[in-house]
C-alpha cells in the first residue's frame, strides 16, 4: 500500500492522541507494568500502531502527538478554546511520553510541539511533501483534517473503517475541502470550542457556501442571505452582521497551520529498522506479555 497512483509515493500521517485516548478509556486498568505503573494506553495504542503497520506495510510514516493540551498558540487567539475539555487524568498523563518512545524504538519518526496541535504538525509535513509527489493518508478520527484532503489523499478513520476522499468529504459533509475551514467558522465546533455564529447550524452553513462559496465571499453579497430559501434568513443574516468579527475570529481557529518550524526530509520520513536493543529494555520496563512482543517480532523483521 505504498504507492496510490504511479508515480506517487504515499506517506501515512497518524494523529497519535485518539487512539491513546482510546485504549486508555476501552482497556481496563489492572494493565500495569511491574512497578505497578499504569500501562493500558500505552499497550492499546502500541497494538492499533502494529496493526496499522501490518495492514499497511508503509515505507514512510510519522505520527504527530499532542503535548500542547493545557494550551496552544490559538490559545493566544482566544483564550477559551478548548478550555471546555478536561485536561487528561494524572494516569494518562503519564503514559503519552511512553508512547512517543515506543513509537520512536519502532522505527517510526515522532513529532510533538508544545505550541502547535498535532493537526499543525500533521498539516506541514502534509503541505511539505506534497512537493516531492507524495500523496497523504490521513490516519485520525478528528473531521478538522478533511481540509487537509487533496486528489490522491484519503482521511482514514481507523477504528471505524472509515475512508474519506474528496469526493466523499463532499458527499457526507455537503461542503468541500477547501471550504471546510468556512464551514467550521459559521457552524462553530462545540468539542473544540469555537464559537461560530450564533443560529447557523451545519444545514445552514452548508446552504451559504453551496451559494457564496467561501466566508469572504458571503460577507461581501450578505444582502443577498435575506433572499435565500433559508429557514430563518433574516435571524442568520443579522446575526453574521453582528458576529462577523466572531466568524473571522473562528476560521483563524479552525484553520490548520501549515507553517509548523520544524524539519521533515524524504529520509526522515522513511520507516526505520527496529531498534531491538531499545524496545526489548521497553518490553521489560512496561511489562508487556509475549504476545505483543511476538506480534512485534513478527510484523517489524
Amino acid at each position: 500500500m505504498s504507492q496510490t497512483r504511479e508515480g506517487t509515493k504515499t506517506l501515512y500521517l497518524v494523529d497519535a492522541s485518539p487512539y491513546i485516548f482510546r485504549a486508555y478509556f476501552s482497556l481496563p486498568e489492572t494493565i500495569v507494568s511491574p512497578l505497578n505503573r499504569p500501562m493500558n494506553a500505552v499497550y492499546g495504542y502500541t497494538h492499533f500502531l502494529c496493526d496499522l503497520v501490518e495492514k499497511t506495510q508503509p515505507q514512510f510514516m510519522a505520527i504527530a502527538f499532542d503535548e500542547s493540551l493545557g494550551h496552544c498558540f490559538r490559545n493566544d487567539l482566544y483564550p477559551p478554546y478548548k478550555a471546555n475539555r478536561d485536561l487528561p487524568p494524572v494516569d494518562l498523563a503519564a503514559q503519552l511520553k511512553a508512547c512517543q518512545t515506543i513509537t520512536h524504538a519502532l522505527g517510526i519518526k515522532t513529532y510533538v510541539s508544545d505550541h502547535f496541535e498535532a493537526d499543525d504538525i500533521i498539516g506541514t509535513i502534509g503541505h511539505r511533501l506534497r512537493r516531492r509527489d507524495f500523496s497523504m493518508v490521513y490516519v485520525s478520527s478528528d473531521k478538522d483534517l478533511a481540509q487537509l484532503v487533496c486528489s490522491g489523499d484519503v482521511l482514514w478513520d481507523y477504528a471505524r473503517n472509515r475512508r474519506f476522499t474528496p469526493v466523499t468529504i463532499r458527499r457526507h459533509f455537503g461542503v468541500t475541502p477547501e471550504q471546510f475551514v468556512d464551514y467550521l467558522a459559521l457552524m462553530g465546533d462545540a468539542v473544540d470550542n469555537i464559537p461560530g455564529v450564533p443560529k447557523v447550524g451545519a444545514k445552514s452553513a452548508v446552504q451559504l457556501l453551496k451559494r457564496f462559496k467561501t466566508l469572504t465571499s458571503l460577507y461581501n453579497r450578505i444582502d443577498e442571505v435575506e433572499k435565500m430559501m433559508l429557514r430563518g434568513a433574516g435571524t442568520i443574516r443579522r446575526n453574521l452582521e453582528a458576529y462577523r468579527g466572531q466568524a473571522f475570529l473562528s476560521q483563524q481557529l479552525a484553520r490548520i497551520h501549515t507553517r509548523v518550524p520544524l524539519r521533515c526530509s524524504v529520509e526522515q520520513l522513511r520507516r526505520k529498522r527496529l531498534r531491538q536493543r531499545e524496545l526489548g529494555v521497553l518490553m521489560e520496563e512496561f511489562g508487556f506479555g509475549d504476545r505483543l512482543n511476538k506480534q512485534i517480532g513478527r510484523i517489524f523483521a
